[in-house]
């Protein structure tokens, strides 16, 4: 019988994107790598428990939750979260930033100054800027003042960043140009908080870190991974926690967050891909996004 692994799904080191595995291991991800594995035969997803302990009783859980983990365990996880507003006397610093990820897709969003841009890396930010640094209370401050007085969104669908991947503007100016427009609007707000210092507008492009020059268009995303299923393709691109597969279908996009709580098998020398695919043709319809995007 084959080893299984258990994937803790994809981190971005300097050298580029690696899949973490439980035990410490990890596979170096490179352009034009063949990504092949398969899911243990009756196998079943369970939750991957919360803050490093492991679920007490391994609740099943859903193949197409991202989050891989049940109710109670989601809920511990959340429990001291700056995500979740569940911590107010964090003493560290943390930046305000502004991310693009697609013609007409900014948000605004914060992170810990020491953790540096890996937030970004992780959200597939295809470029972004600091608007901001200072205590935590004032970040999310800033935070609500843009959602406010400038109607920007903390979050960009996951569907919306993957369905226009491949048909972003060719220069890093042409993708710079909404994030130094917003930054302009927004530092010249009124209510802007006291202890939050100002940052100039300085623009990262993570088109090269990602690989989307040249993308080719994806026909779809995975749904979910199933018991017995293959997956097998070579990389293409790579942003936030998304591979993008060369399949004989196209190319498909891996959030790789599905990945957790299964056994994962090798795959051995087939090219099968038989895992539930989304085309991305219904999921804009159900998004309702704009046609003037794709």
């Amino acid at each position: 019988m084959a080893q299984a692994w258990r994937c803790s799904g994809l981190r971005w080191a300097a050298s580029g994107p690696v899949l973490a595995w439980d035990g410490g291991r990890r596979s170096a991800l490179t352009w034009g790598k063949r990504v092949a594995f398969g899911v243990a035969d009756g196998g079943v997803r369970t939750c991957v428990g919360a803050r490093g302990h492991a679920c007490p009783v391994r609740a099943v859980v859903p193949g197409r939750s991202t989050g891989a983990r049940c109710e109670e365990c989601a809920r511990l996880d959340r429990a001291h979260s700056v995500a979740a507003d569940t911590i107010a006397d964090d003493p560290r610093p943390y930046h305000v930033y502004l991310a693009w990820f697609g013609p007409g897709m900014l948000k605004v969003g914060i992170t810990a100054e020491e953790r540096g841009s890996a937030r970004l890396l992780e959200q597939g930010a295809v470029c972004f800027s600091w608007l901001g640094v200072g205590p935590l209370m004032a970040a999310r401050r800033t935070e609500e003042l843009l959602r406010a007085a400038l109607q920007v969104p903390d979050r960009i669908p996951y569907v919306e960043k993957r369905a226009v991947r491949s048909g972003l503007p060719g220069s890093a100016a042409e993708r710079a140009t909404e994030i130094e427009a917003l930054h302009g609007r927004a530092v010249g707000l009124a209510d802007w908080p006291e202890s939050l210092t100002r940052e100039p507008c300085q623009v990262v492009d993570h088109v090269g870190e990602f690989g989307l020059d040249g993308l080719p268009p994806a026909v779809g995303e995975v749904g979910e991974l199933v018991a017995g299923g293959r997956v097998s393709g070579e990389l293409v691109a790579a942003a936030g926690p998304d591979l993008h597969l060369a399949t004989e279908r196209g190319v498909v996009v891996l959030d790789t967050r599905l990945m957790t709580g299964w056994e994962i098998v090798p795959a051995g020398e087939g090219r099968e891909f038989t895992v539930p695919v989304r085309e991305f043709r219904d999921l804009k319809e159900a998004a309702g996004v704009q046609d003037g995007l794709f």
